[in-house]
């Protein structure tokens, strides 16, 4: 289970974000003041944390809202009707977001946004860009997550993982299992990252990703 600001930092995701995805939020609109619901549910209501599958959720919203910048509703009217044509609950986590319900989904999504083929495109290789950075296990379901290092890098490395099962599910190096916190640590106190590398057997260019993830989540 992941807290809030705690969830935010690991996706790069504005606090006030997040909060809006799984709590909804108020807008206005022709003078009045509306209310916009969630697109994450919770698996308890009464437990603000969230789980790893929500975090997920938010890792594929990300390319929508972020990276796309649109409106929640317009978001949640595609995904709604992508879902009621095909009956699947969480398209989201779903590895069909990029077979035929998620063609639905895309086909929706630009009818709502007006956007050009070229547009619905780039839609598609954001999208895919993000489903690339998930594991999943032989039921289809996503069982490990590999953050993008910074907002502004997606390179195909992946070097930092965020898995339930290991490090407690704080973000840790893959190959090794070490958590960047503690890399990040290590150098704040004086350590080298050569150092770092060889006490524990790691790529040079892995303790730096961890470092770059660790100071963006600072910021």
């Amino acid at each position: 289970m992941y807290g809030l600001t705690e969830a935010a930092q690991y996706l790069h995701l504005p606090r006030a974000t997040l909060r809006a995805w799984v709590d909804g939020r108020y807008y206005k609109a022709g003078g009045e003041r509306r209310f916009s619901s969630h697109l994450i549910e919770r698996p308890d209501p009464s437990d603000e944390r969230l789980s790893f599958t929500n975090v997920v959720e938010a890792h594929v919203l990300r390319a929508l809202r972020v990276e796309h910048g649109v409106p929640m509703q317009l978001v949640r009217k595609a995904l709604e009707y992508a879902e009621s044509e095909f009956g699947i609950d969480r398209l989201l986590i779903s590895e069909q977001l990029l077979a035929s319900p998620g063609e639905m989904f895309l086909k929706e999504y630009g009818r709502l946004l007006s956007l050009t083929r070229s547009g619905q495109f780039s839609l598609e290789q954001v999208l895919e860009r993000h489903l690339r950075r998930l594991s999943r296990d032989v039921l289809g379901l996503p069982i490990r997550l590999y953050p993008f290092v910074a907002p502004d890098v997606f390179n195909d490395r992946r070097a930092i993982t965020i898995d339930p099962r290991v490090a407690y599910g704080r973000p840790s190096i893959a190959s090794k299992g070490i958590s960047t916190a503690i890399l990040a640590e290590r150098v704040d106190a004086g350590e080298s990252i050569p150092e770092l590398a060889e006490y524990y057997g790691l790529e040079r260019e892995d303790v730096e990703e961890a470092l770059i993830y660790e100071g963006r989540r600072a910021a």
